[in-house]
């Protein structure tokens, strides 16, 4: 039997809190009394919009699929469309997961780490893992997607909303970034292929960021949060009142068709993300 409850890693004033029976997904980063993340309290509906809350990882692709079709050499897969006209954001958001390592008390602070088996949808077998590393000044995730049998493109990352106020009346997060381009981005908001300098925002666009993604967002001079990724993308979406999304991912949206990389028994999909908080009271 699976167990579904929630993990809590704390170090310092910083505590998270994983759900492994939701994606496992980030349901809350806390700073003491101060919430980052848009929770599942937060929105009308979390077990219809499994999309619109905490942190949750992308894999095996991230972003959206062109009308849920993907290619692997001569073979032709469909997936379902859950933000139609196109399949978004992986399968292993709405699979089951497993504590892989349970919490562990570390010389930095608490470690865990998880494990999903890929499965329908998924058109080939694959396991994906996170690993959750917290200190008392910053959280590292590392997110692998592995092939069992069967080579495979994957993508992988992340989708975080962080609040844009941290406490009614708050200052608005503003997001401090500088990327190498932009995705320009079709009537279908896949990206074209045609690479653009970026425009100011709202945006639901991805960025590049061929060195990794570096971003941080501040609150005024309530805190700040830096991003960081070995990821060479990210997609930023600010276009909701209550919260904003810096997602770093592998490849950009439709990226299974446009710039896949293929996974090997031997060669899995390991990539990382830091984000690292500075009170600037």
């Amino acid at each position: 039997m699976l167990d579904l409850a929630p993990v809590l890693l704390s170090a310092g004033d910083a505590a998270v809190t994983v759900l492994p029976e939701a994606g496992c997904r980030l349901g809350s980063l806390r700073l003491g009394a101060v919430e980052l993340l848009r929770t599942a309290q937060d929105i009308a509906d979390p077990d219809g919009d499994v999309f619109g809350y905490g942190s949750f990882p992308m894999a095996p692709f991230a972003g959206r699929v062109d009308r849920g079709r993907f290619n692997n050499g001569p073979v032709r897969h469909r997936l379902p469309l859950d933000l139609v006209p196109h399949a978004a954001h992986g399968t292993a958001l709405r699979g089951r997961w497993r504590v892989a390592a349970p919490p562990a008390v570390t010389e930095a602070g608490m470690s865990a780490a998880f494990v999903h088996e890929l499965a329908e949808p998924w058109p080939y077998p694959g396991r994906v893992s996170q690993l959750f590393e917290l200190s008392p000044g910053q959280l590292r995730i590392t997110l692998a997607v592995e092939a069992t049998q069967d080579s495979f493109p994957a993508q992988a990352g992340w989708h975080p909303w962080f609040r844009k106020r941290l406490r009614e009346g708050g200052p608005q997060a503003a997001l401090d970034f500088a990327p190498a381009w932009q995705e320009e981005r079709g009537p279908d908001h896949l990206p074209t292929g045609r690479r653009i300098d970026p425009t100011p925002g709202p945006w639901d666009d991805c960025f590049g960021f061929p060195d990794g993604v570096e971003a941080t967002l501040r609150w005024g001079d309530e805190l700040a949060l830096r991003i960081s990724s070995d990821c060479g993308w990210a997609v930023v979406f600010d276009e909701q009142a209550d919260a904003l999304c810096v997602e770093p991912q592998s490849g950009p949206p439709n990226g299974l068709n446009t710039a896949p990389r293929l996974v090997t028994p031997i060669e899995p999909l390991e990539v990382t993300t830091t984000w690292s908080w500075t009170s600037t009271r």
